[in-house]
């Protein structure tokens, strides 16, 4: 991305898109009581009361009536279709790493299956987005989940912390491909959740091959254990590199949520935040999604920008929108476009 003179002047940037993830898969109900739903009406009226705070894009997992994370293609179909009713200007957006079970004999789930995970593309009513991850690698969480944040909670649970600390995200170049494939003839656009430089390098070769013909909206992933750290040089560096014509947002964990979301919204970013990536506040002490979405809306409002409306924030991502061709994507995205043969030194912007 390119910076210039005025780039921090707040009537220079975007309106602010807030993502909100306020289901917390990680969590179970007892954790946190007063902020974690779990019927489905409270789980719609969740989504409700984070879009009225201020967010604009819900980032969207369920849960089953004992408290656990749902993986029941139609309990997720439930969900979106009582947001969408609710709230239908807010982007719903499916958390990526769902692995659907057999609903008509009880079998469990594989942990993120090749082809379970494809069946993301077959929500009905579709959501707006799904969020894809680039590249196979640990997910291990606990690496920075400190032991005094968990005491009381189910995350203190040796047998959870070791699940946890093992957990792997599977995204290999043969699923990337076809679950790009299958996503983009389903007309869901792909958020794609990165871990560091790697996975930004190959989602640019993605693109200038044409396997991925539309906008980039991207997210910068700094929770440690295989993930970027949560030290800005690495997030500067991912800024540095990032497309000019991307959406970018920054997504952390624990305290370093609000020093990562005052970063981003100061140079014309957008944050995330939510109970799936901290349920506490500088302090130590609980706090709602809700809490935390007026908190960005707070410092947005110091920093001198607006909040983006849904209908907004669908603008900023060019939901629904697609290119014909690899140029198209890549001027689109402000790209350098790729070599024509026999031209040396660096391919130039068209004019």
């Amino acid at each position: 991305m390119q910076f210039l003179d005025d780039s921090l002047h707040p009537e220079n940037q975007d309106k602010v898109v807030i993502t909100v993830a306020p289901y917390g898969p990680e969590w179970m109900p007892a954790d946190f009581p007063e902020d974690i739903p779990v019927t489905m009406n409270e789980q719609i009226q969740k989504a409700v009361d984070c879009y009225e705070a201020g967010a604009t894009v819900l980032h969207l997992h369920v849960r089953e009536l004992d408290g656990k994370g749902s993986k029941r293609l139609s309990k997720f179909n439930e969900l979106i279709d009582g947001v969408r009713r609710a709230v239908p200007d807010m982007i719903i957006q499916v958390g990526g790493s769902i692995s659907f079970a057999p609903e008509d004999d009880g079998q469990a789930a594989k942990w993120l299956s090749d082809d379970t995970r494809h069946m993301l593309a077959e929500l009905q009513p579709s959501p707006d987005q799904v969020t894809v991850a680039i590249n196979t690698t640990q997910m291990n969480i606990m690496e920075l989940l400190y032991p005094a944040y968990l005491e009381g909670t189910s995350l203190a649970h040796p047998a959870y912390q070791a699940a946890y600390s093992e957990m792997t995200v599977p995204a290999g170049p043969a699923w990337v491909e076809e679950h790009l494939k299958r996503l983009q003839k389903a007309g869901i656009q792909p958020h794609f959740q990165l871990t560091g430089m790697h996975a930004l390098e190959t989602l640019d070769r993605l693109v200038r091959r044409g396997v991925y013909r539309g906008p980039l909206n991207l997210t910068w992933i700094g929770i440690g254990g295989g993930f970027d750290g949560p030290n800005p040089f690495n997030f500067f560096n991912f800024i540095h590199r990032a497309p000019d014509g991307c959406t970018l947002t920054a997504e952390s964990l624990l305290k370093n949520v609000l020093p990562f979301n005052t970063m981003a919204m100061a140079m014309g970013l957008h944050p995330r935040c939510g109970i799936e990536d901290t349920i506490i506040d500088q302090h130590g002490k609980r706090m709602t999604s809700v809490q935390q979405i007026e908190q960005c809306v707070r410092v947005a409002h110091e920093l001198g920008r607006e909040i983006a409306s849904g209908k907004e924030a669908r603008e900023i991502y060019r939901i629904g929108k697609w290119y014909g061709s690899v140029g198209e994507t890549l001027a689109a995205n402000g790209m350098a476009p790729n070599r024509d043969a026999g031209v040396k030194n660096l391919p130039l912007r068209a004019a």
